[in-house]
């Protein structure tokens, strides 16, 4: 698995909006209506993680949930990384949808 450069990944996240490169991990804020939304989301990105075998580090106050990801076998960040968040993105607009 192929460690990513800054330039690259800096390159990759103009076209993810929310998502920022932090302290070595790429990271996201999602604000959800209530708890209850925030777990679901929780759950349903849990799923598609460990489909992945990528598990974010993540944590959750009320309706906020903060995502965390890193290759951490490679200590930065790898392909692995930008799928998940890609998956994320997906899970979480398709419920701001319904």
């Amino acid at each position: 698995m192929k460690k990513f450069n800054i330039e690259f990944i800096q390159s990759e996240l103009r076209n993810m909006p929310g998502w920022a490169y932090t302290n070595g991990y790429l990271e996201k804020n999602f604000v959800f209506l209530n708890f209850k939304d925030a777990m679901i989301a929780m759950v349903r990105i849990g799923f598609e993680a460990e489909k992945l075998d990528h598990h974010p580090d993540w944590s959750n106050s009320y309706n906020k949930l903060n995502i965390r990801l890193r290759t951490h076998s490679v200590d930065g960040i790898t392909e692995n990384d930008f799928s998940l968040a890609r998956k994320i993105d997906e899970l979480v607009s398709f419920m701001n949808k319904h």
